[in-house]
């Protein structure tokens, strides 16, 4: 039931993603408005992992999850009511609070529930359904959503009626769900999201941190302007295509965390490493060109490679930090990513202004194969 939650949850985050170009056709949204209505949902995120993805070490994990459920539900009524700018970004900075209660959440409680059922069985199962669940999630939604809005009357207010719905079910899900949290005699005080590793693991908590920045940007990329880049660049403004982009992208980071589950650590992250900078390559490459096959080849490589490193940093930040700081780890973990999430996006968007696009995306890119080089020494340290 928390998988089958955390799926929804993220699903529903790239529900817009196919509908960018129809928010830019019939609302007259620019693409740099775009990328402020994502940022919104990063900023949104960001907020909430700073202010309360911790707060389930102490309170509990399901006390946390069902209101982040239901702050999900209200993004989706919100979305509802209006197709206006002004409407979709507060849909959007909702949305993201909502998520940022869950992802640090959900992966804690999901690993324990995982350690409960199974005593001495290890944590490589739960940090896969973790893992798999996030990227899963994000595939699902933008396909789902580039299918409804191609096939289904009224695109900007059917794909979010289904989401409410499924969203309503997860939260009653969470409801059933055990606590794993035992709560002291004595709450402490309440204080924002903080670092918490030992001090001899901080360095590689944050090359860990930096990584999953640089996967997050990513993932970004395809869940903001990549569906413009495809119907713009490329001339091929189909919905449905639209959301199969994003969902070969998202679908190969999970495939790839499933295929390498059993190998180290280690070599995840190199992986990863490798792939998302090969990918980064040929997705620039196809825009020069253009090609709409290396594109999608470029964003399946990028997509693996991300989901991977994303998925080492995980069990990685789980391994260093103590199980009473666990869930505080991991938001910082997933701070830095939706850092990531925003920062870069929102740069690409304003570098649209100035210089036309493929150069903007060739930018990014290098930067984000820079970043990766940079923290390699650190990650792949023995």
């Amino acid at each position: 039931m928390i998988a089958f939650a955390f799926v929804t949850a993220t699903a529903f985050c790239t529900v817009p993603t196919p509908l960018w170009a129809i928010y830019q056709r019939e609302e007259g949204f620019s693409t740099f408005m775009v990328t402020v209505a994502f940022a919104a949902y990063a900023l949104g995120v960001i907020v909430s992992l700073f202010l309360a993805g911790h707060v389930s070490d102490r309170l509990g994990r399901r006390r946390i999850l069902l209101p982040a459920m239901l702050v999900e539900v209200v993004a989706a009524v919100v979305f509802l009511t209006s197709n206006s700018l002004g409407v979709v970004i507060v849909a959007r900075a909702v949305s993201g609070l909502g998520i940022g209660m869950i992802t640090a959440t959900a992966t804690a409680h999901l690993a324990e529930l995982h350690a409960t059922a199974r005593p001495g069985g290890g944590r490589d199962r739960a940090d896969l359904v973790a893992a798999a669940a996030n990227m899963g999630g994000f595939a699902v939604g933008s396909l789902v959503s580039g299918l409804l809005a191609q096939y289904v009357d009224d695109p900007l207010r059917t794909p979010y009626l289904v989401f409410l719905v499924l969203l309503v079910v997860g939260a009653a899900g969470v409801a059933l769900v055990p606590e794993t949290v035992e709560l002291a005699g004595e709450r402490p005080a309440y204080r924002p999201q903080r670092v918490s590793v030992p001090a001899e693991h901080r360095p590689a908590f944050f090359a860990s941190a930096v990584a999953a920045l640089a996967a997050f940007a990513v993932l970004g990329l395809f869940t903001s302007l990549a569906p413009s880049f495809v119907a713009g660049t490329m001339h091929h403004p189909s919905r449905a295509l639209a959301g199969l982009v994003t969902f070969l992208v998202f679908g190969a980071a999970a495939g790839a965390q499933a295929l390498l589950r059993r190998v180290t650590v280690r070599r995840q992250l190199a992986a990863g490493l490798i792939l998302m900078s090969a990918g980064l390559a040929a997705v620039s490459a196809a825009v020069w060109l253009p090609s709409l096959a290396l594109f999608l080849a470029g964003g399946v490589a990028a997509g693996a490679g991300a989901g991977v490193l994303f998925k080492g940093t995980v069990s990685t930040v789980v391994g260093l930090a103590s199980p009473d700081r666990r869930g505080e780890a991991l938001a910082g973990l997933f701070l830095a990513g939706y850092v990531g999430l925003a920062v870069p996006i929102l740069g690409l968007g304003v570098a649209t202004r100035y210089v036309a696009d493929r150069i903007a995306l060739l930018g990014l890119a290098a930067a984000l194969v820079a970043v990766c080089a940079l923290v390699s020494r650190r990650l792949l340290r023995r």
